[in-house]
């Protein structure tokens, strides 16, 4: 695959605080990107860096091979949609459907009026007198018509209700279908997303932990359940990101289990079952174990 966006040894400092910290990753042309983490973690800083709205204090960042900062050439091609986005005072929906061709090339008229009919939104109302879950799917809608060939969602989708959500991810996954191109889903609701991504960033503390594919990923962890003396007996000496007990009971999820080591766990009694990638990414990210704080 083709890389649209090179991020080389990148560090953004705020005085003492490093929000981005010697970040290095690609971006792949045409997939669907997960960029996970804690709030805090960087994630906006990265996106912002990538689109030249900030400037890094270190390091190198080419989108379609050229700096984003300063380059019309290059923005006029990205789409970056975030929680809180700003319109003008009195612009009405219909504005913003209306002025969006202009900074867009390859927007879509025709799919941003059945976007308003799919969010039911009233392109008569002033954007200010919306509710946050109208907002939010007029950015959702800006984001999808724009048809961006790199497109940021910084979790705008929030503030929609689960029908909503579901109703975003349904018609982002049938527009690219048909219209790939590059896609970055910034969110907290990884389960919801976890079908629609092809690769996986997660950044924590600024720096990234995990840069891989999503399916290699799912497959990079497995719970082993059973007895406590079984499972702890199996787990000794290999790499353990967490554990939960209740009673006599024990699972844990294990990092890189082979056809062997399964067949291992297999024989003593244990039972083995799939980490959802929400579980996986708590526990990369130093998610609390659960033995711990239910004994606390």
């Amino acid at each position: 695959m083709t890389a649209i966006v090179e991020v080389t040894n990148v560090t953004k400092r705020y005085g003492s605080l490093k929000a981005v910290n010697d970040a290095s990753f690609t971006l792949q042309e045409n997939a669907i990107h997960g960029l996970l983490g804690r709030n805090g973690a960087g994630k906006t800083t990265l996106m912002q860096l990538i689109t030249g709205q900030e400037f890094a204090t270190s390091g190198q960042i080419t989108v379609m091979g050229h700096s984003p900062v300063e380059n019309a050439g290059v923005l006029h091609h990205t789409c970056f949609i975030k929680e809180s986005q700003k319109y003008p005072e009195d612009f009405r929906i219909k504005h913003v459907l209306k002025s969006a061709p202009w900074f867009f090339p390859n927007w879509n008229s025709d799919l941003g009026a059945s976007l308003v009919e799919d969010f039911r939104l009233p392109v008569n109302r002033k954007i200010k007198k919306l509710s946050r879950g109208q907002l939010s799917a007029v950015g959702v809608i800006v984001g999808l018509a724009s048809r961006a060939p790199l497109t940021f969602f910084d979790e705008p989708y929030l503030g929609l209700d689960a029908v909503a959500r579901h109703t975003f991810y349904d018609r982002l996954l049938a527009d690219y279908a048909v219209h790939p191109r590059t896609v970055v889903l910034s969110t907290h609701l990884i389960d919801e997303v976890a079908n629609l991504l092809e690769r996986v960033i997660v950044i924590d503390e600024g720096a990234i932990i995990i840069n891989a594919d999503a399916d290699s990923l799912r497959a990079s962890a497995t719970t082993v359940a059973g007895k406590r003396e079984d499972v702890e007996a199996f787990v000794t000496g290999r790499e353990v990101l967490g554990r939960e007990s209740i009673g006599g009971l024990v699972s844990a999820t294990v990092a890189d289990l082979s056809a062997n080591d399964r067949s291992v766990a297999v024989k003593a009694g244990l039972d083995l079952s799939p980490v959802s990638l929400q579980q996986l990414i708590v526990r990369r990210t130093g998610g609390l174990d659960v033995e711990q704080e239910n004994a606390a």
